[in-house]
């Protein structure tokens, strides 16, 4: 990360959030639909041809940038199902013969875990027997996602891209974990770094989950990990942004809301129909981002074709 910091600044405690004032935002968040968020594609209908085209005028200096973390196959405390890689081919009698052979793989993994970059579809988070816009949850069974799968951004997402560094607001190198991110930070973060979040966007805010396990260690991050507080859902809510990620799991744990434990989840894909992306790299876009005093970019990101799935691996590419 960048040298240039202000001063460091405590994180603020973190609060608690009743049930009750939980579902209360929730039933506002689902019935506050942006302007062209309509259907069962969500806020991807925010992502207009008009804002594609404009969101491609982004481009500078025509460098780009993954997103994502290498995809790892080793256990760890946040990672007890790694992903599965073997080599199936070649032999080694055919690593050494004349004559054509192949080299051939096989690749299997955990979608949701903990450590791997990957995007939430919008039948990923069922809430009180329903998914997105009241489609019946009995629609998922163990064996097949039957509504708002993968397959709705089978055309992948482009758009607009704007990273938003918490820590860098904070004047400290990551979040610790259990930190948690409110809607006033995300504005103050607007103010100091020049930018605002419009319509459409694909915001990504950086709480510094990378960074600290990389100086640390890994860690079990579902019993500690900084996140986002549910009210600063009314943030995206309010901007009508049409993706979000971040470098951790969007969501703060332990969940301030008793009783539910995944409370922007819910408040992102299940009232509010926004794709997520959990547990991308933000750490070499912060960087480039900074030198070049630019937090808005083109971004591309191109979930694998898997038409009834949950979720998938993916890459987001920024190109400045």
């Amino acid at each position: 990360m960048s040298t240039h910091r202000p001063p460091a600044s405590p994180s603020p405690p973190p609060h608690r959030m009743s049930e009750a004032a939980f579902r209360a935002l929730y039933r506002r968040l689902r019935e506050q639909v942006p302007t062209g968020a309509t259907g069962h594609r969500g806020t991807l209908g925010l992502l207009t041809p008009e804002r594609v085209v404009a969101a491609a005028g982004e481009v500078r200096s025509g460098r780009t940038v993954s997103l994502a973390a290498p995809i790892e196959t080793a256990p760890g405390p946040d990672n007890p199902e790694p992903a599965t890689h073997r080599m199936i081919a070649p032999t080694c009698e055919e690593s050494t013969s004349h004559g054509l052979h192949f080299a051939r793989d096989r690749f299997a993994m955990n979608v949701h875990g903990d450590a791997d970059s990957h995007l939430d579809a919008l039948c990923h988070v069922m809430f009180d027997g329903e998914l997105y816009g009241g489609v019946p949850a009995s629609t998922v069974t163990p064996d097949h996602a039957g509504a708002l799968t993968l397959d709705l951004v089978r055309d992948g997402i482009v758009g607009r891209g704007v990273l938003l560094d918490i820590p860098r607001l904070r004047g400290v190198p990551w979040l610790e974990p259990g930190a948690q991110v409110t809607a006033e930070d995300l504005e103050a973060a607007e103010t100091a770094q020049g930018v605002t979040v419009g319509p459409g966007d694909l915001l990504f805010v950086r709480v510094g989950h990378r960074s600290r396990r990389r100086s640390l260690g890994a860690w079990d991050p579902a019993q500690a990990r900084a996140g986002l507080h549910p009210e600063a859902m009314r943030f995206p809510a309010e901007r009508g942004v049409g993706v979000l990620g971040s470098d951790g799991n969007n969501d703060a744990a332990p969940s301030p809301v008793p009783g539910v434990d995944y409370p922007v989840h819910v408040l992102a894909v299940n009232a509010m129909g926004v794709h997520l992306l959990d547990y991308l790299d933000l750490e070499e876009l912060a960087e480039v981002c900074s030198e070049a005093a630019r937090w808005h970019f083109l971004c591309v990101v191109a979930p694998l074709r898997l038409p009834s799935a949950t979720g998938s691996p993916v890459n987001p590419i920024a190109v400045l």
